[in-house]
């Protein structure tokens, strides 16, 4: 049975949004843990081999700089942490990435797990879209400090979100459980009401918006 994506009924009014907004879907998406060798020193970054091997499978390598990516224009690798990153592909890639790595990796250095119906993604992109986000997460998303090709786990309006920045136009990426995709959508399109009728000024920030979900 084919997984539905929690926000596929909204899709008429996310595209209404005085923001651009919409769900992106449930994307192929792997998670990848490395684990140091047998017998080799501890390594932050986790196996060098098994890193090797998932190079080699995707491509391209998978990003050793925290809070970066890496990708080929179809998929992307997303640094997580010092040993786990996640790797997105188009809708409909998710058998095929899954076994793509499971094969390539060792499973003495390493572990991947399919985790496609985990998450759905939202894009949010414009002008206005850094000024949204602003008003419900603590990062700083200027653009020296967080700019294209840059993800972090963060909470957004105190809902638990992977960010990732993937144009300088700006656009993003936000990958969120389907258990508060209908909360966060929600507050998204409040929030960017809110910008749009009350644009912030240099001094003043980003425009408040709810921040808290339902219990």
């Amino acid at each position: 049975m084919t997984a539905r994506s929690p926000l596929a009924a909204r899709a008429a009014e996310l595209a209404a949004a005085p923001v651009p907004l919409r769900e992106l879907g449930l994307l192929a998406q792997v998670g990848v843990r490395l684990h140091d060798a047998p017998g080799a020193p501890p390594r932050r970054a986790g196996s060098a081999a098994g890193g090797s091997a998932v190079a080699a499978a995707l491509g391209f390598a998978l990003p050793g700089v925290p809070n970066t990516t890496t990708g080929d224009g179809t998929r992307t690798a997303l640094w997580l942490g010092p040993d786990e990153w996640l790797v997105l592909g188009p809708a409909g890639d998710e058998a095929a990435l899954e076994t793509l790595l499971a094969e390539a990796l060792p499973r003495e250095l390493g572990s991947v797990v399919g985790l496609s119906a985990n998450r759905t993604v939202l894009e949010l992109r414009g002008p206005a879209a850094r000024d949204v986000l602003a008003a419900g997460c603590s990062l700083d998303l200027h653009p020296r400090a967080f700019g294209a090709g840059a993800c972090a786990q963060t909470l957004l309006a105190r809902a638990p979100v992977v960010l990732h920045q993937t144009d300088a136009e700006p656009v993003y990426r936000i990958l969120v459980r389907g258990s508060f995709a209908g909360y966060l959508a929600d507050w998204l399109l409040d929030a960017a009401a809110g910008v749009i009728a009350n644009p912030p000024s240099p001094a003043s920030g980003a425009a408040s918006a709810p921040s808290a979900p339902p219990r």
